[in-house]
């Protein structure tokens, strides 16, 4: 299976795997260089006057608020990326442990409990749960498909925040698409042919109302893409975590466990 090569490639200090494995290990690093690209795009825009004039154009500051609501979702994804982060480091700190020694799976009674010193995390609490499932039901095939479902969705967490905030931004900007168009075509209702003061008014009314509708879409647009990405790649390290928790607790943890409870009959 997928997660238990990548797990045995892992534990095994293979170097040919060295960098591949560190570049997996790094969300927050990947989150990083992205950040930092778009930092330096918009740099590049700011310094051509393109926001400004975006900034300036958009009577209705949809525009502005994309780039708010862009920033907070920015923020909380860098937020879960730093914690799906620290939860791999502690995975894989209790994966290496476990592997050495199968005491820190001990739950008899006269045992000493050595998953306490386990590295604190969502997979160490999962093995805790292992164990304590395994010392009261005994003997027996140890089955662990209901606890990985309730590991995925606490991995998970406010990920799917994602999916929203990338519709939000989205939708933020076909509003302004229609503002944009109410605002050109509300001229030509009471245009009068003759006055030419009036026709150039309402040209520049028409202009303004298409510069609001291209500016929101395009911010809208752009701004999607860009959570969307983002939370594309907190998504792929939730689920390389998940791999990663499955392949420690099939590989040793269950087994163990099962080993102990026939050893205890």
């Amino acid at each position: 299976m997928e997660y238990l090569g990548e797990f045995r490639k892992i534990l095994g200090g293979d170097p040919q795997n060295e960098t591949a494995s560190l570049l997996r290990r790094t969300p927050l690093l990947h989150w990083m260089i992205f950040t930092g690209v778009t930092l330096f795009a918009a740099a590049l825009l700011w310094h051509f006057g393109l926001i400004q004039q975006m900034v300036v154009s958009d009577r209705t500051h949809i525009s502005s608020l994309i780039a708010v609501l862009y920033i907070g979702a920015s923020l909380h994804c860098l937020w879960r990326t730093i914690i799906i982060s620290r939860e791999d480091d502690a995975a894989r700190q209790a994966g290496q442990l476990v592997a050495a020694d199968s005491r820190y799976l001990a739950f008899r009674e006269n045992a000493p409990n050595a998953v306490h010193e386990l590295p604190k995390g969502l997979i160490t609490s999962h093995i805790r749960n292992l164990a304590t499932k395994a010392s009261l039901q005994g003997a027996g095939r140890l089955d662990q498909t209901l606890l990985l479902r309730g590991l995925a969705g606490q991995l998970r967490g406010s990920n799917h925040f994602g999916s929203f905030a990338s519709d939000t931004l989205m939708k933020l900007g076909l509003l302004g698409t229609i503002v944009g168009f109410i605002m050109m075509l509300a001229p030509i209702a009471g245009l009068d042919a003759e006055n030419r003061g009036a026709l150039k008014s309402s040209m520049t009314l028409m202009s303004d109302g298409m510069a609001v509708a291209m500016y929101t879409t395009l911010a809208g647009l752009v701004g999607s893409i860009l959570i969307k990405i983002q939370y594309y790649m907190l998504d792929d390290a939730t689920s390389r975590l998940f791999n990663l928790a499955v392949g420690v607790t099939e590989v040793h943890v269950v087994s163990a466990l099962e080993r102990q409870s026939a050893s205890s009959k």
